[in-house]
């Protein structure tokens, strides 16, 4: 690397709500309970960047692992037990800790974005949000890696912890 980055800081814009209270709880992605309602509360000083964003179906929440204490640069995902680069997993016990999820926003009211497909410990702090542009934010022809094998014809496999 040319440049050297020792530390990148960043500060919360507030706080996602959630009614996971432990990990355990959490499905392994949110499109597999959609029916779950959270929310995002936000600082008053970034209420103003919600503007316009209730125009939009879906949002990229970009959050930190909070609970995560652990960094792995392998590991096992919940399908298998085979081993996988963490980049080619979605763990919480990554380098940085940071996690995004695709959510359904059902409305915006003050400081709160209210949403659900949630799969986000409840109090974890919230790094940023950005609008779902299906123009831009939609691949075609996606190889989906180690993940195929287990989505084969469409189906959803059984371990998809589905509570």
């Amino acid at each position: 690397m040319d440049k050297n980055y020792d530390q990148i800081v960043m500060h919360p814009i507030g706080v996602i709500h959630s009614p996971y209270k432990e990990s355990k709880d959490i499905p392994i992605q949110g499109i597999f309970k959609s029916n779950v309602e959270a929310w995002a509360e936000l600082k008053d000083e970034y209420v103003k960047g919600l503007k316009d964003l209730d125009k939009f179906s879906h949002a990229i929440i970009i959050y930190y692992f909070h609970k995560s204490q652990i960094e792995r640069i392998e590991g096992k995902p919940f399908l298998e037990q085979d081993k996988h680069g963490i980049f080619a997993i979605r763990s919480p016990n990554r380098p940085n800790h940071i996690g995004i999820s695709i959510v359904k926003i059902k409305s915006i009211k003050g400081n709160r974005m209210y949403f659900t497909e949630v799969d986000v410990l409840d109090e974890t702090p919230l790094l940023d949000i950005k609008p779902y542009v299906k123009y831009f934010d939609t691949r075609e022809n996606v190889i989906s890696g180690w993940l195929d094998k287990h989505f084969k014809n469409g189906d959803t496999p059984d371990k998809t912890i589905i509570k």
